[in-house]
């Protein structure tokens, strides 16, 4: 019995520390805008309302408001609907330049869960 607690443990305490290791930050926009130096190129995870969207053929770009500011996020997964609920998780890029126009801080979009309701 005693081996099969140091088993569990150990068992608990890997899942744990991998689950730590898989997950981006979740922060706010506010503070991505306040200072995208200290976010540059780190993985992120956010969670909002779209309020705007631009794309063709599977690419596109959508902004992304999470009560406390506003991000465009980049994707090659097909841009949500206006209106949908969205946890964006990715990179965080500066001066990005997507159908003609350049965006200053944008979320590099590596995995996404939208919710329309």
């Amino acid at each position: 019995m005693h081996l099969f607690l140091k088993v569990f443990f150990l068992a608990v305490i890997f899942a744990g520390v991998l689950a730590l290791t898989a997950c981006p930050s979740q922060t706010t926009i506010s503070r991505i805008n306040q200072d995208p130096a200290r976010y540059h190129d780190k993985e992120v995870g956010l969670a909002g309302r779209v309020t705007d969207s631009y794309g063709a053929l599977g690419t596109g770009i959508y902004e992304l408001d999470d009560g406390t500011g506003k991000i465009w996020v980049m994707t090659t997964k097909g841009v949500p609907s206006r209106g949908a609920r969205v946890g964006a998780s990715g990179r965080v890029q500066t001066g990005v330049s997507f159908g003609g126009r350049t965006y200053g801080t944008v979320l590099q979009e590596e995995h996404r869960r939208t919710r329309t309701n």
